[in-house]
């Protein structure tokens, strides 16, 4: 699963969640404990392509290729994540619900 990865998504070196087996979970970003209920499908998929648009954010935009700044040479105009991963990543936290 993409948001327990720590060699794909790396969701959890910010985040927290329902996820006890998982050790070392960050916290510099909201916990992911019933983030399905706080945030629409939209909203969410948002978050994950362009996390940019909020200016408080260090999360990485995982789509957009374009306008980003500090990205390694072997990683400009790649994408961090696919779009069926994206798509995966969000239909897995509507399902987190408390």
């Amino acid at each position: 699963m993409i948001v327990v990865d720590r060699r794909v998504g790396l969701c959890l070196l910010c985040h927290s969640g329902p996820f006890p087996e998982e050790r070392f979970q960050g916290d510099l970003g909201p916990d992911l404990r019933g983030v399905g209920g706080r945030l629409s499908e939209g909203q969410l998929r948002l978050k994950m392509v362009d996390a940019g648009r909020n200016a408080a954010t260090i999360m990485p935009a995982y789509h957009r290729t374009e306008g980003l700044s500090r990205v390694a040479a072997a990683y400009q105009g790649k994408p961090i994540l696919s779009a069926e991963q994206i798509e995966d990543v969000v239909a897995y936290l509507l399902t987190l619900r408390e």
